[in-house]
């Protein structure tokens, strides 16, 4: 069991309270999100099609949740793992223009995930994608965007300790970039958590570039599917990826705190590239795949923001339970009870 319980810990909120605040994060952030990206709300789907590319494969190792449609001749739908590349097809079908997105609540399960105090089955979040232009896949571009949604967050966390005056601000003025490849030179001896750790502690707030990409010592620092983000293009300083992570210092759990993971999406040559890399070019057939490749797709740049986790973060919880309902471990409810931690 995959459990942290902090010294002393007592949540500042009471459920009633909590309850009350999740509402409030969620509306005052997603509103601040779409002003600052110009971004639409749109209905997204709970399950798509199995075999047809739709689906995130995340690492390619999770089994997405799958049952058979009666009334389609038991034609097998998946249980979507987030909408990576579902957000390009709405653009495509909305005829959004550059310069303007889309975001939807996200919800999903993700049976093979490791139950912590910052994972659960249940994943909800705002899945968001933006139109661009060729002369924006860039890196200057891609820090232009995540400064924007850092606004936001910054926004939302004042107004929350403005409501609850036992919440104290935590987070910088400004984020931090740095890319994997500085992180791995700078910490060779540490696993790619660890040296985000290190860096989230010193900074407050960081975004970590270039994820997905090997490394200059061979390995990857996480993983990520090969068709959606773009972590093979070399920037301007060398380095490689078009992506990222924005990861928050928690002081609760004393740990770095992922709660976005963003990029600018994969073109034709860079989708061609990476399936390449990974050894899928088969999936080059699949239906989503060909939309793309025959340029039925708007270049884009998007990402996913946790609700749960981000509402974990501004209320000082140490348990995603204790924002959301799920299921654990009865080891694990019994552990954070009695610690005073309560899972919802």
């Amino acid at each position: 069991m995959q459990l942290t319980i902090p010294k002393n810990y007592h949540s500042v909120l009471d459920i009633n309270q909590t309850e009350q605040a999740i509402k409030q994060i969620k509306d005052f952030f997603q509103m601040n999100l779409a002003s600052e990206l110009r971004l639409r709300r749109v209905t997204a789907p709970l399950f798509v099609k199995k075999g047809t590319g739709i689906n995130d494969d995340l690492n390619g190792i999770e089994r997405p949740v799958t049952f058979p449609i009666k009334d389609l001749g038991d034609v097998k739908a998946e249980i979507v793992h987030s909408l990576a590349k579902w957000k390009r097809l709405a653009l495509a079908d909305l005829g959004i223009g550059e310069g303007f997105g889309l975001y939807t609540d996200m919800n999903a399960i993700r049976p093979d995930e490791e139950l912590t105090n910052i994972h659960s089955l249940y994943v909800d979040q705002w899945d968001w994608e933006r139109v661009i232009t060729a002369d924006q896949r860039n890196l200057d571009y891609l820090k232009y965007i995540v400064q924007k949604i850092y606004a936001a967050l910054v926004r939302t966390e004042f107004h929350i300790c403005e409501t609850y005056l036992d919440i104290q601000p935590e987070l910088p003025d400004e984020i931090t970039f740095v890319h994997t490849e500085e992180l791995e030179a700078k910490y060779p001896d540490l696993t790619p958590f660890e040296r985000e750790t290190e860096e989230a502690k010193t900074h407050g707030a960081i975004f970590v570039i270039g994820i997905g990409g090997e490394l200059p010592g061979g390995e990857i620092h996480d993983g990520r599917a090969p068709d959606y983000d773009d972590w093979s293009t070399p920037t301007a300083n060398g380095c490689k990826g078009l992506n990222g992570d924005i990861i928050l210092w928690n002081k609760v759990l004393n740990r770095a705190f992922e709660i976005s993971s963003m990029g600018i999406r994969v073109d034709k040559e860079v989708l061609m590239q990476q399936l390449k890399i990974r050894g899928v070019e088969d999936r080059k057939n699949l239906m989503w795949h060909k939309k793309l490749l025959n340029g039925e797709l708007p270049l884009s740049i998007g990402g996913g923001i946790g609700q749960s986790r981000l509402c974990m973060y501004f209320l000082r919880k140490a348990h995603i339970g204790e924002i959301q309902s799920s299921i654990w471990p009865d080891e694990m409810v019994e552990t954070c009870k009695a610690n005073g931690i309560n899972l919802l």
